[in-house]
């Protein structure tokens, strides 16, 4: 795209706002959004994401389904699992329904019981994995440098795999049993009963994905999300969703050429790109979401710069001092959400600076999702020139080789003591009180 239109583009959208209207405003808003998620995409860092994430479902998704199908089976309610499938891969048209029937029936002669201990590790961990890669992209999206405590992860994973299939399914269940019955058949044979009844039954397919998709913003995220922003972000990926269903299937069922050229294994190619597309679908629902709870990032300029050693050193000891009054007060730990807000600082820069405190031993994590920060020392021992030099110089400090190297080191170390002498000996409790 020309630059001068890029460039006009921009002050398009992010020009004052006072002489405009509200449903121009509004228009302006959506513009904002939709040019941030366009920058990323041309990034290309989103599409390398679900890349990934496509080789991953190449190698989960038999033991993936084999988990669901295990647990379906004891509720009786495993031959649901063919009509999602089908359903899912019916952009490839009849081909895809010959790959679900092949996949289903190939899943159903896995006997889980007999792999062994081994085997079912095996099984576990590569069904995993795919939650797992899934979550790190989600992290990126929202500047999320740490991820889960590996224990929280292997539990919460264990539980998408065991009750995810089952909360799915039910409610297609549920839906076709409310439809299909006698009741409602009969009111559906008196209008406009009859055609809310069907608009309903044709929507619910929108409902269960955008519903879908929400909790996997809500859920995988290892930060606060939400609940409106994962809602907005997956009724844009869920509606985008179906829009590239249709499109997909009119340029699979229009492309002779393809077949003619890749034969019989034009449909795996058709496979891998539909792949790439749900994933790359599901990574800009995330991004819109991650942009309608932090807007401050829909401006034009790319990702915040590296911060200035000022910076590093402003945010670590505001933190700590919110941190260590909230705590002395007696009130619950602050969230990195709740420092954010308070300090009025990029995201990324105030997980970057609560990762490199909780790392050196001055925040600790709390809290049943392990969200809540607070101390990890008692305030009295927390030295505010130990923690000064902690952020400084970080945990390798280099060692000086050489005069010239030494002269240098001498110069900060001058530097350093000025900052000792006037509060190194006050601890962070003293500190909480100034007079």
């Amino acid at each position: 795209m020309n630059k001068a239109l890029i460039n006009r583009l921009k002050a398009k959208l992010w020009e004052e706002q006072a002489a405009l209207t509200r449903s121009q405003r509004m228009l302006v808003r959506v513009g904002r959004y939709v040019f941030a998620i366009v920058r990323d995409l041309a990034d290309g860092q989103l599409s390398l994401r679900a890349v990934s994430l496509v080789y991953t479902t190449l190698l989960s998704v038999v033991p993936l389904l084999a988990l669901g199908f295990s647990v379906l089976k004891a509720l009786g309610a495993h031959n649901s699992l063919e009509p999602v499938l089908i359903e899912f891969l019916r952009p490839l048209g009849p081909r895809g329904t010959e790959i679900a029937t092949n996949v289903v029936a190939f899943v159903e002669k896995i006997q889980v019981g007999v792999l062994g201990s081994v085997g079912v590790a095996l099984l576990f961990y590569t069904a995993i994995s795919l939650i797992q890669k899934v979550e790190t992209s989600f992290n990126y999206i929202w500047r999320i440098e740490r991820s889960r405590p590996i224990a929280q992860r292997i539990g919460e994973y264990f539980g998408v795999l065991m009750v995810g299939p089952v909360l799915v399914f039910s409610a297609l269940g549920l839906t076709a049993t409310i439809l299909n019955s006698t009741l409602v058949s009969q009111i559906a044979m008196i209008e406009p009963f009859g055609g809310l009844i069907y608009l309903v039954g044709r929507l619910i397919p929108y409902v269960i994905i955008v519903g879908l998709f929400s909790f996997m913003y809500l859920f995988l995220v290892n930060t606060r999300v939400q609940w409106k922003a994962a809602l907005i972000g997956g009724i844009a990926a869920g509606l985008l969703w179906q829009t590239s269903s249709v499109l997909f299937a009119s340029f699979v069922a229009n492309a002779g050429n393809y077949n003619a050229i890749y034969s019989g294994f034009a449909i795996v190619i058709f496979l891998l790109i539909w792949l790439h597309v749900g994933w790359l679908i599901l990574l800009i629902g995330c991004q819109l979401a991650f942009y309608v709870q932090n807007p401050r990032h829909l401006a034009p300029a790319v990702r915040q710069q590296q911060m200035a050693s000022r910076d590093i050193e402003f945010l670590s000891l505001m933190i700590m001092t919110l941190v260590a009054e909230r705590f002395a007060k007696g009130k619950p730990g602050l969230t990195q959400d709740d420092l954010i807000e308070a300090i009025d600082a990029p995201p990324e820069h105030v997980t970057h600076v609560t990762e490199m405190l909780i790392d050196a031993g001055y925040l600790a994590e709390a809290g049943s999702s392990r969200s809540l920060l607070l101390p990890a020392r008692d305030l009295d021992s927390i030295r505010l020139g130990a923690l000064w030099r902690t952020v400084r110089c970080g945990a390798d400090r280099p060692r000086p080789h050489g005069s010239l190297a030494h002269r240098v080191s001498d110069l900060l170390d001058k530097a350093e003591a000025s900052f000792d002498a006037e509060a190194g000996d006050r601890n962070l409790r003293s500190w909480l009180d100034p007079h």
